[in-house]
């Protein structure tokens, strides 16, 4: 099959360098936006032109030079994550992707992107609009699907607390666990206003800012019966306070723990660990790239959810490809609501 292509092709693109190691919280200084060098989509690859890419917690952990389960960034050069985008033009010898369609890859932190065909899924922007399949229809929503369904296994009628519920991981964990017949969902958030958007828009049964007082005296008066499941996002002590609130044969699904990944210096365990023994805990880390397996039935399921409104989504758009390190820093200060998308300008 030869080559096509829309007119007047890019030769110079836009990505954003890391620059240094950032040591503790991340500055605008750690960062570049420099011209990359654009060439035509050779066999089984696919030119896209980025219109959304998504900023992600675990980008921050990318940015140290240690062993971990995804590579390092590397210095001075282009950096990646999730985006979606339309194919500008594609490759000889390419099958089952043309002009127009739309993409979901592992480039991002660029405006054009040169993507193995391979690598790219397909989306529909008639079936949902295009920032959703960097959130509740992508990894974040695999990950809340995943994490509450398989890693926590979430039984009916169970109580579930979710830390950092208002972001794009923790507001879809909440409502799924209510869609399959959560007993008591509750949430913690960092704003009263995010506390009234668990409430009012995603029907948590109750939620709290962590801002306002201790997490244990505010999840114990949220979750007076106890709790069954915890989902962190956050770690420290709202870990703790969920060990001391759960029942005996509990389950903590661990997805993330942003409070600490900017600390310079070794961060406590919580106090009350020993107390895994006791009341038979089970604790487990969770990776989204070990549930793929799950996709399809996540896609169905959420995906009628989604359709028919009984799940809703959020997203925090910041426009500008200039904007994207704003953005990461915005969003692990937790301004976003939602999942945090950075919109390319045509």
């Amino acid at each position: 099959m030869p080559a096509s292509r829309t007119t007047d092709l890019p030769t110079v693109g836009h990505a954003w360098h890391l620059l240094a190691r950032p040591d503790g919280w991340p500055t605008p200084a750690d960062f570049a936006l420099r011209e990359i060098a654009l060439a035509e989509p050779g066999p089984g690859q696919l030119l896209v032109r980025n219109k959304y890419v998504s900023v992600d917690p675990y980008m921050r952990g990318r940015m140290n030079d240690v062993k971990s389960y995804m590579p390092p960034f590397a210095l001075d050069a282009p950096m990646d994550g999730a985006a979606v985008g339309e194919v500008v033009a594609v490759g000889p010898q390419t099958s089952g992707v043309t002009v127009g369609d739309h993409v979901a890859h592992r480039l991002g932190w660029r405006d054009y992107a040169l993507v193995d065909a391979a690598d790219a899924s397909p989306v529909d922007p008639g079936a949902a609009p295009l920032p959703a399949y960097l959130g509740a229809l992508g990894m974040p929503g695999l990950t809340a699907y995943a994490g509450l369904m398989k890693v926590a296994a979430f039984q009916p009628g169970e109580t579930v607390f979710v830390s950092g519920a208002a972001g794009a991981v923790g507001s879809q964990v909440g409502q799924l666990a209510r869609l399959k017949g959560a007993k008591r969902v509750i949430g913690s958030a960092g704003s009263d206003e995010k506390v009234r958007l668990l409430l009012d828009e995603y029907g948590f049964h109750a939620a709290f800012n962590y801002k306002r007082g201790p997490v244990a005296e505010q999840l114990a008066e949220a979750a007076p019966d106890g709790i069954d499941v915890y989902f962190d996002n956050v770690g420290g002590d709202h870990l703790a306070a969920a060990i001391d609130a759960l029942h005996v044969h509990g389950r903590i699904a661990v997805c993330g723990m942003i409070s600490v990944y900017n600390a310079t210096e070794p961060t406590p365990a919580p106090h009350n660990l020993p107390l895994i023994i006791g009341k038979r805990l089970r604790m487990e880390g969770l990776l989204v790239t070990d549930h793929v397996d799950l996709r399809p039935q996540f896609l169905s399921e959420v995906g009628g959810w989604l359709r028919d409104g009984s799940l809703r989504h959020s997203e925090t758009v910041v426009p500008g490809l200039e904007n994207a390190v704003d953005a990461f820093l915005g969003m692990l200060r937790g301004e976003n609501v939602g999942k945090m998308v950075v919109r390319l300008d045509d």
